[in-house]
């Protein structure tokens, strides 16, 4: 009996939304302001226009809430709103799962320029993703802690 493909379908928001204290701003500004301080000093004023157009591109992204998008597992691939991910792009995946922190599905992509594609799996069940997945992708079992990159954009809300 042939096996039956199954799809999948949830909103996840475009990016990541912290919940930042003051605290963090006038840490955040603080740290800013005595990069720029050594920039200046050290006459490397490439460095602080990379500095300023930082800051100014975090108060914009800030400003505006992140937009929500579909995401589908499909028999075929994975889609994100309009983009479209064949299966046979993606070399792998595996699912974080720390119960009040994080509950996180990753795909690590064949094409090593493309970055890891991280996706919230927020009220879905990780087994069901997990299976729908197994039909078409190796699992990277290896894998079983969260990525240090996105440990540390937690830890530092960014």
């Amino acid at each position: 009996m042939q096996e039956q493909k199954q799809n999948m379908h949830w909103n996840i928001p475009e990016f990541h939304e912290h919940k930042r204290s003051r605290r963090w701003y006038i840490i955040a500004v603080a740290a800013m302001a005595l990069l720029l301080l050594y920039a200046v000093l050290s006459s490397n004023f490439l460095f602080a226009i990379i500095l300023i157009v930082v800051g100014i591109t975090m108060a914009l992204h800030d400003k505006h809430g992140a937009n929500e998008v579909k995401f589908e597992l499909l028999e075929n691939g994975i889609a994100i709103g309009e983009k479209h991910y064949s299966y046979n792009s993606i070399k792998n995946f595996w699912i974080f799962y720390e119960p009040d922190e994080a509950k996180m599905l990753f795909f690590e992509f064949k094409n090593g320029i493309r970055p890891r594609l991280s996706i919230p799996l927020l009220n879905k069940n990780p087994l069901k993703v997990r299976s729908i997945l197994l039909q078409n992708l190796p699992e990277a079992v290896e894998k079983e802690n969260e990525p240090l990159s996105e440990q540390l954009t937690r830890l530092l809300k960014l």
